[in-house]
């Protein structure tokens, strides 16, 4: 079977979706193919940043969304050792919402295709699943799928969009060349039931090793505790009872909980990676989320960079696709709106993966270093490191290209301060470290 559209995307996570409703919400057929039959996916991404509420306020579709069950947090920190500390206060950030909300990925997007299907040119197909990629004279002309009964379907489009995540077929088919940049940790996550005492808005718990992320759903924490990576197998060999005594040694307001895990089926690995696409398209073809760079889950900022690239891609590919001239040179202007972000991010998160493999090394308790300590008392570091979380680099707007464009300094000026502030307490310890061997030189 063969059908035609403008614009086929690949991919039903937040990235396809939010551009599928956009390009259908100017008049533009999309088909937006998904290879599962729904949503339903556990451990995925759940933060919804106040950048990306704020796309839904301009759609006017915060109202309803907010009224779907959700956790708030108006701000972000953490206990190394025993030293609570405040990271990132979103209470600041130009938004209406200064808050990030806490949601199921599958409630996020059954809304949000939900509203789409109001626009007849949106079609979302699930059970299907993309193999490959229709080329015709060196250009992308759509795609291959399989359908819900396995039958063989063509797609073919003016324009297709890659959405499909790290392990991307359109960018892999298409020969793109995917720069590498490495990470030292992988993230395991399970469920463990929350009790009304336990501490809210605690995201990070740092001891012994190893990093605890509890994240409040309400009745139950989604938790996810970073580890070393491909060190799963060693865990899993020393046992469960290790890994849950392990849990109560970070975390002791959990112990008479860990028993609720018995079995690794519980257990869901993310292996985590950190890479970008050197170019993010070819003629008939465009990436962007994961699918063009593919964050770490520091600062939890990846489905928000997906939707702000989706913004982007839609403002500026919507007139080029009603007049069928999406060139090369348009999705370029893509990659050149939304790259800078990227890299930005990613330059962040590697600073933090340099931080965790630090910690990794020290298997007993941990004690704050000072110059966290004196970090986080550095006077608006809270607030700054609250718009580069909540804001991102150059958050995007539905409408024109660069209207309401004036908040990309205030972000940069929060990404510039947060890593001042990181660097410092990096370079401090080398200093440290510099004048302890030097001390020790001296005395022979």
């Amino acid at each position: 079977m063969t059908v035609e559209t403008t614009c086929c995307v690949v991919g039903g996570g937040p990235a396809g979706v939010m551009l599928g409703y956009l390009l259908a919400r100017k008049g533009i057929g999309v088909k937006v193919l998904e290879k599962h039959a729904d949503f339903f996916r556990d451990f995925r991404g759940d933060t919804v940043h106040p950048s990306t509420l704020e796309v839904l306020d301009e759609l006017d579709l915060l109202d309803e969304f907010l009224k779907l069950p959700h956790q708030r947090a108006e701000s972000a920190g953490g206990v190394f050792g025993d030293f609570e500390f405040l990271a990132a206060d979103f209470r600041f950030v130009p938004a209406r919402c200064k808050f990030v909300a806490f949601m199921p990925q599958w409630d996020f997007l059954n809304f949000l295709s939900e509203k789409a299907r109001r626009y007849p040119g949106f079609d979302l197909r699930l059970h299907h699943e993309v193999t490959d990629l229709i080329l015709e004279n060196g250009r992308v002309a759509g795609v291959m799928a399989l359908g819900p009964d396995g039958d063989p379907v063509a797609v073919r489009a003016d324009l297709v969009v890659g959405c499909d995540g790290r392990h991307a077929v359109t960018r892999r088919a298409a020969g793109l060349e995917l720069l590498e940049f490495g990470a030292p940790m992988d993230v395991l996550w399970f469920r463990i039931s929350r009790n009304p005492g336990d501490p809210r808005q605690v995201f990070g718990r740092l001891n012994y090793g190893r990093m605890l992320i509890l994240i409040d759903r309400s009745e139950y924490f989604q938790a996810g505790l970073i580890i070393p990576k491909g060190s799963f197998d060693e865990i899993k060999n020393a046992g469960l009872d290790r890994f849950r005594a392990g849990l109560r040694r970070i975390a002791p307001f959990l112990d008479g909980r860990t028993d609720e895990i018995q079995s690794w089926d519980q257990v869901r690995i993310l292996t985590v990676q950190l890479n970008r696409l050197r170019r993010w398209y070819r003629e008939g073809l465009l990436c962007i989320g994961d699918a063009a760079h593919a964050m770490s889950p520091v600062g939890g900022v990846g489905i928000n960079l997906a939707i702000q690239d989706a913004v982007a891609a839609a403002n500026l590919l919507a007139l080029p696709l009603k007049e069928r001239r999406a060139t090369a040179a348009v999705l370029a202007s893509v990659q050149k709106r939304r790259e800078f972000p990227a890299r930005v991010t990613q330059a962040v998160q590697a600073l933090a993966h340099r931080g965790a493999v630090k910690i990794f090394r020290q298997r007993g308790p941990l004690q704050a270093p000072w110059q966290l300590k004196a970090a986080v008392r550095i006077p608006g570091v809270h607030v700054a490191l609250g718009y580069a979380v909540g804001m991102g680099v150059r958050p995007e707007h539905v409408g024109r290209r660069g209207e309401r464009d004036g908040h990309t300094l205030p972000m940069v000026f929060g990404f510039a301060v947060g890593l001042a502030a990181a660097l410092t307490v990096l370079s401090l310890g080398r200093r440290k470290a510099r004048h302890a061997r030097a001390t020790l030189q001296s005395h022979g």
